[in-house]
């Protein structure tokens, strides 16, 4: 029985994955309308929630500060962001969304709800409300079991 669950589990992790990519491809064609990638739109929409240091969002997102810090040099580029000093660290500055910033999350927002609207029409809240109840108790408990150093 034990094997079934793991068996279960493993190949609910692949469709995940592959859930993943799906939704990193479409967040790229979202995004794209207003030339960005979904991983700058990833950043905007963490720093829509004030001023994170470049290490804060890359543990927000679960990514290297290194690419984090990719991301906002080009979003800085392109004004959509400005770096401030942070009275708490004077070498890890703060990052905070531009008036540009805001428009462009919004407009990739605003055209993200009618993407999702169409896909979320086939489920039941229901459906959709289990889902992510599993997919949470699934997310703590890999959490709280790292892998082994076999």
């Amino acid at each position: 029985m034990a094997k079934d669950r793991a068996q279960a589990l493993a190949l609910l992790v692949a469709d995940v994955f592959e859930l993943a990519g799906t939704l990193r491809r479409s967040g790229d064609a979202l995004a794209a309308r207003v030339d960005q990638s979904q991983a700058r739109w990833q950043v905007l929409s963490v720093l829509s929630e004030g001023e994170w240091t470049v290490p804060q969002v890359a543990r927000r997102l679960g990514i290297s500060r290194q690419a984090v810090q990719r991301i906002v040099d080009v979003l800085a580029e392109q004004g959509l962001v400005r770096i401030v000093d942070n009275p708490a660290h004077r070498r890890s500055a703060l990052v905070a969304l531009t008036r540009a910033g805001r428009s462009t999350l919004g407009h990739i927002t605003d055209s993200s709800h009618a993407w999702r609207a169409r896909i979320a029409a086939r489920f039941s809240t229901g459906e959709l409300e289990s889902a992510r109840a599993t997919l949470r108790k699934l997310l703590e408990h890999a959490r709280d079991a790292p892998p082994d150093d076999d």
